[in-house]
């Protein structure tokens, strides 16, 4: 095909696109969760330090300092809310990219949806393996190239009680679903992934620093150039597949991390 026909073909299906969303033959749903002072966030025990939480500071609101407009200061963590993990945010991956260096390419993908909501429900420490992808694959066919697994579990609907989001029992210890250890090496080294998608505080399960490695999910993903994507929500309205992912963080400069605004196109 000359170039000049792939070009018609790009442009008329970039035409389509934009008609489907227009008359709302393609729905966009917001997987993003709202982000305000009340936001759940990670708490590390100590001696390890935290984050701060996400404030505004107004500076000028219609009054003096500022008589026709209204701003404010943001003060926040990288890793708040929604956000994206870059590679830098872990030992094995300081070497490679920051939040502003990500292809945006790797940013807007296929997504699939593995609904392990049954699962989590009765038991909060439930970890995904190799054989429940297996099984999705079986029946779905193989991951995308590129793509992003998103990983339902229920946990959205936590995410307005910050007790029930973190969970965390009273000796310290956090309860919420995620890898296996052999899962998360899995994605990272072997799969054709971009990155996963999580509805709990990290990619992480709650009692991942036991693992071996620690914090498994971290370890093999952003050591091998792969993505993280946490606290999303309405993960429910996505179908297993056909669905695509636009991941839109700040590109910080040297940035391991930044909120983000997670949107998916589904057909309606």
């Amino acid at each position: 095909m000359e170039v000049s026909a792939v070009n018609d073909v790009s442009q008329a299906g970039l035409a389509s696109l934009l008609a489907d969303l227009a008359t709302g033959r393609t729905e966009v749903v917001d997987l993003t969760t709202p982000l305000s002072a009340a936001t759940p966030t990670l708490e590390l025990p100590e001696p390890f330090a935290n984050l701060i939480d996400f404030s505004l500071e107004e500076v000028s609101a219609y009054n003096a300092p500022g008589p026709y407009w209204k701003h404010h200061n943001i003060h926040t963590g990288e890793h708040i809310g929604t956000h994206v993990d870059a590679p830098i945010h872990w030992a094995t991956g300081q070497d490679g990219k920051d939040v502003a260096q990500i292809d945006p390419a790797r940013l807007i993908g296929p997504a699939v949806v593995l609904d392990m909501t049954a699962e989590a429900a009765a038991d909060p420490d439930f970890l995904v393996d190799i054989h429940h992808i297996r099984a999705w694959e079986s029946e779905h066919g193989p991951l995308p190239e590129g793509g992003w697994l998103l990983v339902r579990t229920g946990w959205d609907e936590r995410s307005q009680d910050r007790g029930l989001f973190l969970n965390t029992d009273d000796e310290g210890r956090a309860h919420s679903p995620g890898l296996t250890v052999e899962c998360a090496q899995w994605i990272g080294e072997k799969s054709p992934l971009s990155g996963i998608g999580v509805e709990t505080v990290g990619i992480d399960a709650g009692s991942a620093a036991g693992q071996q490695p620690p914090f498994p999910a971290h370890h093999y993903l952003l050591g091998n150039d792969k993505y993280g994507l946490t606290s999303l929500r309405n993960l429910a309205k996505l179908p297993p597949v056909g669905a695509a992912l636009i991941v839109a963080p700040l590109p910080i400069v040297g940035g391991t991390g930044s909120p983000a605004r997670v949107l998916a196109l589904v057909a309606a």
